[in-house]
């Protein structure tokens, strides 16, 4: 009996990643385009919008704590309704620019409060000494759902049916469903779930020395994403031209791809231990950056083609930035590897999350600055070099 209960459990839980990742490629991977298309934002005003999205992360880990005397699910509950409203009501008006930065925010922290729930959750459902196996798995399942999205994104704006300049949304407005659906899928896993995250724990914030070396990669990393998430699409949307039906490709590749990767990632986690793959997950991004930044000084100055082996390159990059980007299951299991008090994970996920979001607000207004008035090449370069502290982190860290 209790094997089905588990095995009911973890298929519930199967059913949220994969509607959520559908829910975000609806919403949150194509939202440069919404800000393009609907509101032509120029790269500063961009890197402004990012304050009102990244400020949740920050929020998330108050927000956690203040719930804290309820489980960890109800909480993701909370997150997926606020990630309703936030998102069907940009699909229903096009709002003033202002009232819209609203909504964003609303969705956002939806959003934040979810992703820390997600790894948190999905390690209590796990068991056995192939963890690194099982959340690869989950990564994996994530990641397929995101290339479906990707898919139902390029067919519905190559037949018109989605569109970010009409009155109503309908790709914003299908991601608010996938939402409210999840949030009572999550409603049927807390009825069922029996784990430590169910009973009410004491308001907390956890800040322990033992953790300094993880609390070092999210805020490196915060730059790192910020760059990811932001610039490297601008690359494409704002220096070559492209709307949300070529990301939309892209992401389909990266994901196929991604299915792949996330399942031997998580072996190589098993075989070759969290130490190695920190140096691994070092130099992934100190190469990319690097990369990126010879491609968009090129594009700028016309050094480098916009079509043919030029454009090929971009668009190569662009899916390799992706699969450094699901490397972040390597911090998580450094940090359930050396947590000294299981309760401490959730709250400290949620406080590395509020960390490396403290820093994407510097580095997006820095990053508009810095593309605007010296050339985007030099976003990338900083983030390469910042990336080298990625290296020294792996060879301090003792495992």
């Amino acid at each position: 009996m209790k094997s089905n209960k588990q095995s009911y459990e973890r298929w519930v839980y199967v059913l949220v990643i994969a509607l959520t990742a559908v829910g975000l490629g609806l919403s949150n991977a194509v939202i440069s385009n919404y800000f393009k298309d609907a509101y032509n934002v120029n790269a500063f005003q961009r890197g402004l919008i990012e304050f009102p999205r990244e400020i949740p992360g920050i929020l998330s880990v108050f927000v956690i704590a203040a719930l804290s005397f309820i489980s960890d699910i109800k909480i993701a509950m909370v997150a997926q309704i606020l990630s309703f409203i936030g998102i069907t009501v940009l699909g229903l008006v096009t709002p003033s620019f202002n009232i819209m930065l609203i909504f964003i925010f609303i969705n956002s922290l939806g959003m934040h409060l979810f992703f820390p729930l997600q790894d948190s959750i999905g390690m209590e459902l796990t068991d056995g000494e192939d963890i690194g196996r099982q959340m690869g798995r989950y990564k994996g399942i994530f990641t397929a759902f995101q290339m479906l999205a990707a898919v139902l994104v390029y067919l519905g704006f190559k037949m018109g049916f989605f569109s970010f300049t009409t009155q109503t949304k309908w790709i914003f407005l299908i991601a608010g469903g996938l939402f409210l659906i999840v949030f009572f899928l999550l409603f049927a896993l807390d009825k069922s779930i029996n784990y430590m995250g169910h009973q009410p724990q004491k308001l907390k914030f956890v800040l322990k020395k033992e953790y300094k070396y993880y609390y070092y990669l999210v805020i490196l990393f915060g730059v790192q994403k910020q760059i990811m998430m932001v610039y490297g699409p601008w690359v494409l949307i704002e220096l070559l031209g492209k709307k949300a039906d070529t990301l939309a490709v892209l992401g389909i590749i990266g994901s196929f791809i991604g299915i792949f990767f996330m399942s031997f990632l998580g072996k190589w986690i098993d075989r070759f231990g969290i130490k190695k793959m920190l140096y691994a997950d070092a130099l992934s991004f100190i190469v990319v950056y690097a990369v990126y930044g010879v491609l968009s000084g090129g594009y700028a100055d016309g050094s480098i083609s916009k079509v043919g082996i030029g454009l090929f390159l971009a668009y190569a990059i662009f899916i390799i930035d992706r699969m450094s980007t699901n490397m972040g299951l390597i911090r998580t299991l450094y940090l359930k590897r050396i947590a000294t008090d299981k309760s401490d994970i959730t709250h400290t996920l949620t406080l590395g999350q509020s960390l490396d979001h403290f820093v994407s607000i510097i580095c997006a207004v820095l990053g508009g600055l810095v593309w605007v008035g010296v050339g985007p090449q030099y976003i990338f370069y900083m983030a390469s070099v910042i990336s080298l502290g990625n290296l020294y982190i792996a060879y301090k860290v003792r495992l």
